[in-house]
């Protein structure tokens, strides 16, 4: 019996090791907070990345699609039921992850004798000023952080996404207009995609420019928009490169 406790670490510790290495090579999701609101953008190869949650929230995620749907399925439902049992205006972030969400994740990573579910996703909440806005950076495991400004990333790796996140908020600061931010995230998902240095090595601006245009060649480029203000109650929009002028 004594060994029981021991056994279930190293099972966790394998479960851990089995689930980044199903996710390596997963495409990155990014979203950033911007005076007008929220973008989150993703870049597929035929499955979607990018989704609607409810009135003021969207996600964004990698990993296995049919894991992904099932996370976001259940992000819908418990938006909804927390709309009907108070009011769509109380449905919050903060609960859809901390109460729903993570626990879900936790309870099935923690089940050894489950597959669990190979994802890493980001979810966002546009506020009514800059300041309220919200992104969570939910984990496979059920581990999340909570982001009041700025860039944050999914990646399938820790360091990179580290990395690309601490050079996103240099490289984006002070800008404000979509399709400069969206040129720059597409820059960045093109330097995880092949495995390019964001820190010492970085490519040049023509390298990166020009690289992920031919990368995405082939593939789907999907742009969420947050609306701060607007006339109906969802926010929610997806945006075209055409559209960004890009």
């Amino acid at each position: 019996m004594t060994e029981e406790p021991y056994r279930w670490l190293e099972a966790i510790g394998n479960r851990r090791e089995y689930v980044r290495e199903q996710l390596k090579g997963g495409s990155p999701v990014f979203a950033v907070t911007l005076p007008e609101g929220i973008v989150l953008l993703g870049v597929g190869a035929g499955q979607s990345k990018v989704f609607e949650l409810f009135d003021r929230h969207a996600l964004a995620g990698l990993g296995h699609p049919a894991d992904i749907e099932k996370i976001r399925q259940a992000a819908i439902d418990a938006a909804h039921m927390e709309a009907f049992n108070r009011a769509p205006e109380d449905v919050s972030l903060r609960r859809l992850v901390g109460f729903g969400l993570s626990p879900q994740l936790k309870t099935n990573f923690e089940q050894i004798f489950s597959a669990p579910f190979l994802v890493e996703f980001l979810l966002a909440e546009v506020g009514a000023e800059p300041g309220q806005d919200l992104i969570a950076r939910l984990h496979f495991d059920g581990a999340f952080q909570l982001h009041t400004k700025g860039v944050v990333v999914a990646a399938s790796q820790r360091e990179p996404e580290a990395a690309a996140r601490t050079w996103l908020n240099q490289a984006l600061d002070g800008k404000v207009k979509r399709s400069e931010v969206v040129e720059v995230l597409l820059q960045a998902w093109w330097c995880l995609a092949e495995d390019k240095p964001l820190g010492d090595g970085l490519p040049s601006e023509a390298e990166r420019r020009d690289g992920w245009r031919k990368a995405v060649n082939g593939r789907s480029i999907e742009v969420g928009w947050l609306a701060r203000q607007g006339q109906r109650r969802a926010r929610y929009e997806e945006l075209t490169l055409a559209q960004l002028g890009l």
